[in-house]
């Protein structure tokens, strides 16, 4: 799917306030997603990135600002956030598997749950998924049984297995050894092709690997956002070039 100009999310004057107003997470923050396009967040920790991505589908609430996707304010009190969250799949860190459920049982249990689809379709949809990613034979095991790089690419599956317009990712490779990391940003490449991608990551060769646009956070204030290559080649604000050159963070 190429980058269309259609707005897909649109964040407009989001704060995010913890504390009272004793910390601000994020400050004013604007930032338009454009369906089909792959945006990468980057910024030391505590830049507020985590915070963006949560909030793209309420998992974090925010304090003051409004976040359209597909037109509809999702901090609007009145929309059932619930329906839109099935439109975004969310990607964790550390994978958020249930243990107790085998990796087919994992992928199923949502649609099940929301009955998006009968129970052979949601069945046939799981197997697949995981040939998708690679891993129809771990179809019956549980996951404490696979190495890292596979649950998180079972945990990329049963993201899709929402049918989602949008993936939102936080840190995907950062627990993850060189190899499995390749493996993940592979597949992450192969749904640039079909769906609207948001990642965070520490990763800036991953953020150019994957990337069409970039955004750079520092202390809740989001500094510049761009083209992958300009951002990294010739930023704009003197920020911005000293955390991509190492300078700090």
């Amino acid at each position: 799917m190429a980058t269309s100009s259609k707005v897909l999310i649109s964040v407009q004057h989001l704060v995010k306030e913890y504390n009272h107003g004793a910390v601000h997470a994020l400050n004013d923050c604007n930032l338009d997603i454009h369906k089909g396009e792959v945006v990468a967040i980057i910024g030391p920790s505590g830049s507020g990135k985590s915070t963006l991505l949560r909030s793209l589908n309420m998992l974090e609430e925010p304090t003051s600002g409004a976040i359209f996707f597909d037109g509809v304010d999702l901090a609007d009190k009145s929309v059932d956030i619930n329906l839109h969250r099935q439109k975004m799949g969310m990607v964790f860190q550390h994978f958020n598997l249930f243990p107790h459920l085998t990796v087919k049982k994992n992928l199923e249990l949502a649609p099940s749950l929301l009955k998006l689809k009968d129970i052979e379709a949601i069945s046939a949809r799981a197997d697949e998924l995981l040939a998708r990613v690679g891993l129809a034979d771990k179809a019956n095991a549980y996951p404490k049984s696979l190495s890292g790089g596979q649950q998180q690419r079972i945990a990329i599956a049963r993201a899709l297995a929402m049918d989602p317009d949008v993936i939102l990712f936080d840190e995907p490779t950062s627990a993850l050894d060189p190899g499995s990391t390749m493996k993940v940003e592979e597949l992450m490449n192969e749904l640039k092709k079909n769906y609207t991608v948001v990642i965070v990551t520490h990763n800036m060769q991953q953020a150019l690997r994957i990337s069409d646009r970039t955004a750079f956070f520092l202390l809740g204030e989001l500094v510049e956002v761009g083209p992958t290559n300009q951002i990294f080649s010739t930023p704009r604000d003197k920020r911005t070039e000293d955390y991509i050159s190492g300078r700090f963070g």
